[in-house]
């Protein structure tokens, strides 16, 4: 739902300014975004956007607010089925059929394919991977567009509506009218290059940054740890690339969840993770394998393009010459079959060697799904990757690698990077009769989909690393661990399961706006981590003990879960591999604010957000009220001047009599 009119009646406070507005918390703007070349977003007036609320049924109730209402500006609202490329306010009332803000394109400029490495398969020539993309949240709006987050906003909405029927229907005016304000101002303007420049001059000992770069961090772990410390290339290593994207996004950037475009391939990731766990140390593989989980990769792989950059530059604990070869998982919930696709590039694979070990890949892959609900089918050689971080490291130099997904041509995700690719999308559905926390162990048929894919993915990675084919059968994932995933990341992020495996101090974690990477870290921790005997104390300083080292492990002191029966939870101290390495575009490092190589994707900052409603009172009692008070004024200086005139009458002494009786 978005922008909701309600008054919240009986309000009391001794601000005027309290009784005439009422605040609507929980908002989410749309903001203003930059890159190289121009600004898209939205954003308000520097004083706020004012207008009165109106409400939209259809496409013909469109003209009351642009030409036929009496009281401009407004404030409309209108259903999901009418978002579309119209420059008006919006409210989503149900999922509509299919929906993508997104371009038809995604991230055509950043990929591999470019005029000289094959012109033929640029700019989705070939294919259009998302052909249901509208192209909304890349276009510019010099208005105001809200999001209000409300638990009982549907009610509420509903109650809104019925009250302003005959509005709608008759355009009957009753008042007062129900107003809003809101406020987005934006800092920056034109491109990045513009913010950035004019962030960097200090006009006083506390600059104002204009903009800031997207970007997070990358979640990474080796099966086989390397000393942090030691950048650049490691003789006789050759590493296996497992990687998943995390981010996604919507035209509000904190409503998108993502579920069939990035949650469903790094929580199958996760899951393999987890499955690889005892096999990886009862059988060390002679490869190791590196679990990538890339973030900004919406925004022209961000992430991606910055490991890549740390790999050339010696900056990473391995080089591109470690690489072997590289697995992605891409959208894999939605399938329209009992295939899942395995895209490879068509150009390096006119490399014998590479085409080989192409070849190898698929084949353990293909072998993998034995006794499984499901199989894997390449797709054609004249059809280049969909898109991902793979092509980033095909920029840098030719590696073997498949990507993952469940579509063979366009996407199947008819919600891409919406915020209705959300858990409804994915089918995740509970028996009514559930608690929360039953619902967090109840395994739906999403969770044992995915599950299938999680143990294919482990098993192949096994093989692709050289492990021993006796242990293969061993290796499976858990539908326990995916279901409860799936429940956190896209129903409820405030569960137990969650909580057990945060650290204290981040047991709020879910309600910040870096919750995602954080999340993956510690899940990814603590399925593949070593729960130890290490004491708090000890967690926090493990440098001080033998066989402990930081250079080779990071150590998480997590909260544990509640025994059955106490009230006390059963913290520990995890040893794991896991790392997180910067995931901001190397264009911000080498100051090329214009780069056609890497992301420019930056953040308009301002000053605040808000959003308020209240009455306005009709034009008669306006004027009614204002004639009032003029003739008050008038009334006031007469008297005034009448008063002045005869003061001396008015106001001269009483002379007292000279005999005074006692």
């Amino acid at each position: 739902m978005f922008i909701v009119c309600w008054l919240f009646k009986n309000v009391s406070s001794n601000s005027v300014a309290q009784k005439i507005y009422v605040e609507l918390n929980n908002t989410v703007p749309c903001v203003r975004l930059l890159n190289a070349t121009h600004q898209i977003g939205c954003q308000s007036s520097i004083s706020g956007d004012t207008g009165v609320i109106h409400v939209l049924e259809s496409e013909a109730d469109l003209e009351w607010p642009l030409s036929k209402g009496p009281n401009p500006p407004y404030m409309v609202l209108l259903e999901s089925s009418l978002f579309t490329n119209w420059n008006t306010l919006t409210v989503t009332i149900v999922h509509p059929p299919e929906f993508s803000p997104h371009t038809t394109c995604p991230n055509e400029n950043t990929g591999v394919y470019t005029e000289t490495y094959d012109h033929n398969l640029a700019h989705c020539n070939t294919t259009v991977w998302n052909p249901r993309g509208n192209g909304l949240s890349y276009e510019e709006f010099d208005f105001p567009v809200f999001s209000l987050k409300e638990d009982n906003e549907t009610e509420v909405i509903k109650q809104v509506r019925s009250h302003f029927k005959g509005d709608v229907l008759f355009y009957s005016i009753s008042y007062p009218l129900c107003a809003m304000q809101l406020f987005s101002h934006m800092y920056a303007v034109t491109d990045t290059a513009t913010c950035m420049r004019r962030g960097s001059i200090d006009f006083s000992t506390s600059p104002v940054m204009v903009c800031n770069p997207l970007g997070d961090y990358n979640v990474c772990a080796f099966i086989r740890p390397y000393n942090s410390t030691a950048f650049g290339h490691k003789e006789n290593e050759s590493v296996v690339v497992a990687a998943a994207r995390l981010d996604s996004r919507a035209f509000f950037l904190q409503d998108s969840t993502g579920a069939e475009g990035s949650v469903s391939g790094f929580v199958t990731l996760l899951a393999a993770a987890q499955a690889l766990r005892e096999a990886t140390q009862e059988a060390p593989p002679t490869r190791n394998i590196l679990f990538a989980f890339f973030h900004g990769e919406v925004f022209d792989y961000i992430g991606s393009s910055r490991m890549v950059y740390d790999m050339k530059n010696n900056k990473f604990v391995i080089d591109l010459d470690n690489v072997h070869s590289i697995l992605e998982i891409g959208q894999v919930a939605v399938r329209s079959g009992t295939n899942l696709f395995l895209h490879s590039d068509p150009v390096s694979r006119r490399n014998n060697t590479i085409h080989d070990e192409v070849t190898n890949l698929v084949k353990n892959l293909q072998s993998s799904t034995a006794g499984l609900n499901f199989s894997f089918v390449e797709t054609g050689f004249s059809q280049p990757l969909p898109p991902s971080s793979f092509q980033r490291f095909l920029r840098a130099r030719a590696i073997p690698g498949i990507f993952l997904a469940d579509h063979q041509t366009a996407f199947n995700n008819r919600y891409y990077e919406s915020f209705y690719d959300d858990a409804a999308h994915l089918n995740l559905t509970y028996p009514s009769n559930l608690s929360p926390e039953e619902q967090l162990e109840f395994v739906t048929d999403t969770a044992k989909s995915l599950t299938e894919v999680a143990t294919a993915v482990a098993r192949a990675l096994f093989k692709q690393a050289g492990g021993n084919n006796s242990q293969v059968n061993n290796i499976n994932a858990d539908p326990k661990t995916v279901t409860q995933m799936l429940y956190g990341f896209l129903v409820r992020s405030n569960n137990s399961w969650f909580q057990a495996l945060m650290a204290p101090e981040l047991k709020d974690l879910p309600h910040q706006a870096n919750a995602l990477t954080y999340l993956v870290q510690y899940l990814l921790a603590n399925l593949t981590g070593t729960a130890t005997n290490l004491t708090q104390s000890q967690c926090k300083k493990p440098d001080e003990l033998p066989n402990e080292s930081t250079y080779m492990y990071s150590y998480f002191w997590v909260q544990g879960m509640v025994p059955p029966n106490s009230t006390q939870r059963e913290s520990f101290c995890v040893r794991t591999a896991v790392r997180l390495a910067k995931a901001v575009s190397p264009a911000f490092d080498l100051g090329d604010y214009v780069s056609k190589e890497y992301s420019t994707w930056t953040e308009s900052q301002w000053t605040f957000i808000k959003a308020r409603i209240f009455l306005v009172a009709s034009r008669d009692l306006e004027m009614l009220t204002l004639g009032v008070g003029v003739a008050v004024l008038f009334t006031s200086l007469l008297v005034t001047y009448f008063v002045s005139t005869k003061a001396d009458v008015l106001f001269s002494a009483v002379r007292e009599p000279n005999n005074g009786a006692y």
